[in-house]
C-alpha cells in the first residue's frame, strides 16, 4: 500500500480547463466516514476495505454496496483504537494489518478471524502483508525486513540478511547522499508483481531497492534537489520502470529497463499541472492509461504512458485527500481509489 503523505488544501478549487476535464470515477457510499487506507478483492464480487478507528467493511456485489464488519476477537472499545492499514486476500484466505501492531488472519473468506502473535524481537513494525495462498503470506517491516510464512504465521523465515540501517551503517562511505545519517525507518514500501521491493527513507533523501535472492537492500541517490514523497513501479514491474513524486507536486517516470546496479536512473519529468498539491499515488491501468491522485482529492489521467496528464474532476467537489489508487487486473481491471473522510471511488471509465 502507498504511504499517507503530507498534503494540504481544500476541495473545490478551480482547475485549468475544468469544463473540459474528464469524470471517470464515481463515489461509493460507505457506512462510516473514517479515513480509508486499503481495499482488496478475493473475487470480482467479494472484497474488504480497511481504515482508521477500526474501520472495516465488506462487499458482496463488486463494491457497489458495503456493510460495516467487526472482528469477534476484538471488543468494540478495543477495535476503535486500531488503524487498519493493509488488507490482502487470495482464494478465501485473508490478512489484516493494524496499528498498534496487530495481525489478523482468516481461512474462511472473513467469516472468522484469528489473532497472529508477533515476536517482540521483530525488527521494526510490520508495514505490509500479502496473501499468497493456503497458509502462505509475505510480510515486511519498517526496518526493511522481509519474511515469508508457509504455516499461517506460526513461523516466519527471513528473506533479507540484515536490516536497512545495518546495511547503511556498513556501507555509509558508499557515496549515497543521506545514508550516513539514516534514521533507520522507511516509508512508502511497495512490492511489484514478482516480489521486488522499493522503499523511501523517512526523510525522503534517497531510496532503496531489493529483489528476491539478494542478501541486502541497495541504496540509490534520488538524483533530485526536492525530497521524495512517494515511489512505485511502472505497470507493477520493476523492470518496466519506476515512478517518483517529489515535494511540490512533481512527478517523474523512468520507463526504461532499470539497471539496479547503477545509481543513475533515467527519470523524465511528466507534464502534469498540480498547482503544487502533492501526488500520493500513481497506478497504471494498462500500458497507456495511468492515474495519479493526491492532495485536495485531485485526480489526473494520462493516455500516453505517463508522459502527460490531464485533470479529472471526479472528486473535485469532495473535501479531503486521496491516498491510494489501484487496479485489479484479475477482476476485469476494476479500479478503486481511497482517501480521507470515508472516500471510496470506483472507476467507471
Amino acid at each position: 500500500m502507498a504511504s499517507l503523505a503530507t498534503v494540504t488544501g481544500s476541495a473545490g478549487l478551480p482547475q485549468p480547463a475544468e469544463a473540459a476535464a474528464s469524470q471517470m470515477w464515481k463515489q461509493i457510499q460507505l457506512p462510516f466516514e473514517d479515513t480509508l487506507y486499503d481495499v482488496d478483492f478475493d473475487s470480482a464480487s467479494h472484497g474488504y476495505l480497511v481504515g482508521a478507528r477500526g474501520a472495516f467493511a465488506e462487499t458482496n456485489d463488486g463494491g457497489n454496496t458495503w456493510e460495516a464488519r467487526s472482528f469477534s476477537n476484538l471488543d468494540a472499545e478495543e477495535e476503535v483504537t486500531y488503524r487498519f492499514q493493509v488488507v490482502s486476500f487470495q482464494d478465501g484466505e485473508g490478512w489484516v494489518l493494524g496499528k498498534p501492531t496487530l495481525m489478523l488472519h482468516t481461512k474462511d473468506s472473513g467469516k472468522s478471524w484469528e489473532r497472529i502473535p508477533l515476536s517482540p524481537k521483530l525488527p521494526g513494525e510490520p508495514t505490509s502483508i500479502l496473501a499468497k495462498g493456503p497458509g502462505k503470506a509475505e510480510m515486511t517491516t519498517s526496518s526493511g525486513a522481509v519474511y515469508v510464512t508457509e504455516n499461517a504465521g506460526r513461523n516466519w523465515k527471513a528473506q533479507v540478511k540484515e536490516t536497512i540501517d545495518a546495511t547503511l551503517n556498513r556501507i555509509s562511505s558508499s557515496g549515497v547522499s543521506g545514508a550516513s545519517y539514516f534514521s533507520g525507518s522507511i516509508i512508502n514500501q511497495v512490492r511489484d508483481d514478482e516480489g521486488a521491493y522499493l522503499a523511501v527513507s523517512s526523510r525522503g533523501n534517497f531510496f532503496l531497492t531489493w529483489e528476491p535472492g539478494q542478501d541486502f537492500w541497495i541504496p540509490h541517490n534520488r538524483g533530485q534537489s526536492r525530497r521524495i514523497q512517494s515511489m512505485g513501479f511502472v505497470e507493477g514491474d520493476i523492470h518496466k520502470g519506476l515512478w517518483m513524486t517529489l515535494n511540490g507536486g512533481k512527478l517523474l517516470v523512468a520507463n526504461n529497463d532499470i539497471d539496479l546496479k547503477k545509481d543513475d536512473f533515467p527519470f523524465v519529468e511528466a507534464d502534469i499541472k498540480t498547482g503544487g498539491y502533492g501526488i500520493t499515488d500513481v497506478a497504471w491501468r494498462n500500458t497507456n492509461e495511468v492515474w495519479a491522485v493526491g492532495g485536495s482529492n485531485t485526480m489526473y489521467v494520462s493516455f500516453d504512458g505517463g508522459k502527460s496528464f490531464k485533470f479529472d474532476k471526479s472528486a473535485n467537489n469532495i473535501p479531503g485527500n486521496l491516498y491510494n489508487v489501484k487496479f485489479f487486473k484479475q477482476f476485469s481491471n476494476a479500479g478503486w481509489a481511497v482517501g480521507s473522510n470515508g472516500l471510496l471511488l470506483k472507476y467507471i471509465g
